[in-house]
C-alpha cells in the first residue's frame, strides 16, 4: 500500500536485464511499492521507455517521483 509519503516509483524492466531483477530486488527487500512495466509484455509501452532513455532501448529504468534514473547502482 503507498501511502502519501512515499515516492510514486515506476520500474520499467526487461526479463534479461539483471540490473532490473536488482532493482526489484531491492525494492521488495525494502518494501517499497513500485509499478512494474516489462517491456518484453507491454510492447506498447517501449516508445515511453526510449523518451525517458533518451532514445536508448535499455533497462532498468526508474521513475521516481518524476524524476528518471537509468540503470540501478551503476549498472544497465
Amino acid at each position: 500500500m503507498t501511502t502519501a509519503e512515499q515516492a510514486e516509483i515506476i520500474l520499467y524492466t526487461h526479463p534479461d536485464c539483471p540490473f532490473s531483477a536488482q532493482a526489484k530486488m531491492h525494492y521488495r527487500r525494502q518494501r517499497v511499492d513500485y509499478t512494474e512495466v516489462d517491456v518484453s509484455k507491454q510492447p506498447g509501452r517501449v516508445p515511453e521507455l526510449l523518451e525517458l532513455s533518451g532514445g536508448e532501448r535499455i533497462t532498468p529504468v526508474i521513475v521516481e517521483n518524476g524524476t528518471v534514473t537509468i540503470g540501478f547502482q551503476g549498472g544497465f
